[in-house]
């Protein structure tokens, strides 16, 4: 048996929520009649079957599929493995060093955003403190799934104790607080509503899109499905969202209204579609030695912007919403990633 998915199950096992398993192992075992230990010898089969984690066997609903539907679901363990040949560990920092990411992303941004060094020109500090929104958002240049994120008012700062606060928080950047466009809000003011687009270079450097996802808070601050909110699949030619909101918790109904502003889901229109999709193909080919990125859009009054890209790609957040195993969308490039290696190989022993 596969050495690695033994040392993933130790990963898995040392990360689990505990809590979580018991409610989703209570839950599928009255859905099905199972027992819990039948169930519990089936997910420890698919994590080495399917090269998924433990919860995923039943984010996936594995309890309820036949062999040749599991086989179709990308699980944590195949999406290391995939993530890691099209974006190499040497050339994806500067997709987790966020500071390092407006550096080189900074011309698709719509929001202004400084880091330590240009926060020591007084101009930047008076602009930040005198945006629109009046407030401030100060990340970790590692954060992740919007962990170690902090919304302060303006007015709680001078040009002088800024600077202070973030060398004491251990900052890595400030920005301003995005207000995102009206008909997002209307739909979901908890919290900074994104578009999640994956993209995809092929072997000619052409850029695919894999899916488009509208992230919905749910009387949250942030819009993260782990923390507990939507997503809903979004058409990509149309910019129309063309399914019910789906939760990762197996317990939740999926949603064609909003659960607390009851706008209809379904149906919603993104604005700025077309300048989105315009937005992240261009930035996909900047950088092309990160081949598979997953990209939060942020849409305003005055258009998209970037937030951030992901070299690690959530693939709930790409499943869950259109309720299929989609792992058939990368197996393509993964074989012609090694064709590109194989061949770069034969140039180089000529």
């Amino acid at each position: 048996m596969n050495l690695k998915r033994f040392i993933y199950l130790g990963y898995y096992i040392k990360q689990l929520d505990r809590l979580k398993l018991k409610k989703f192992l209570d839950y599928s075992s009255k859905e099905t009649g199972r027992s819990r230990a039948s169930l519990l010898g089936d997910m420890l089969s698919s994590v080495f079957r399917y090269n998924i984690s433990l919860l995923e066997y039943f984010q996936f609903r594995f309890f309820e599929l036949s062999a040749d539907e599991r086989k179709k679901w990308a699980g944590t363990g195949y999406m290391y493995e995939f993530q890691l040949k099209m974006n190499p560990k040497n050339e994806r920092l500067i997709l987790d060093d966020k500071t390092l990411f407006y550096k080189h992303y900074s011309d698709f941004f719509i929001h202004k955003v400084a880091n330590l060094d240009e926060l020591k020109d007084k101009s930047v500090i008076n602009d930040l403190l005198s945006n629109p929104s009046g407030k401030l958002v100060f990340k970790v240049a590692d954060g992740k799934c919007g962990a170690q994120v902090e919304i302060r008012n303006c007015s709680e700062f001078n040009g002088f104790d800024l600077l202070d606060f973030i060398k004491k928080n251990n900052y890595g950047l400030v920005e301003e607080f995005v207000n995102q466009h009206p008909e997002i809000n209307s739909l979901s003011p908890s919290a900074v509503n994104t578009i999640r687009i994956f993209t995809q270079l092929n072997s000619e450097d052409e850029v695919k899109i894999l899916g488009c996802r509208l992230r919905i808070s749910v009387d949250s601050p942030v819009d993260n499905m782990a923390a507990g909110n939507l997503a809903a699949p979004i058409d990509e030619r149309t910019g129309i969202v063309s399914g019910p909101a789906v939760y990762s918790d197996i317990e939740k109904s999926d949603c064609e209204i909003h659960p607390i502003t009851n706008i209809n889901i379904a149906n919603f229109q993104v604005p700025f579609w077309s300048e989105t999709i315009q937005l992240v193909t261009k930035a996909a080919k900047l950088h092309p030695q990160n081949r598979s990125i997953g990209w939060d859009v942020v849409i305003t009054e005055k258009g998209p912007g970037l937030i951030e890209g992901n070299h690690d790609w959530c693939k709930l957040l790409w499943q869950l919403p259109v309720k299929k195993g989609l792992k058939k969308e990368l197996d393509l490039y993964d074989k012609s990633t090694e064709v590109m290696v194989l061949d770069k190989r034969e140039v180089l022993a000529q």
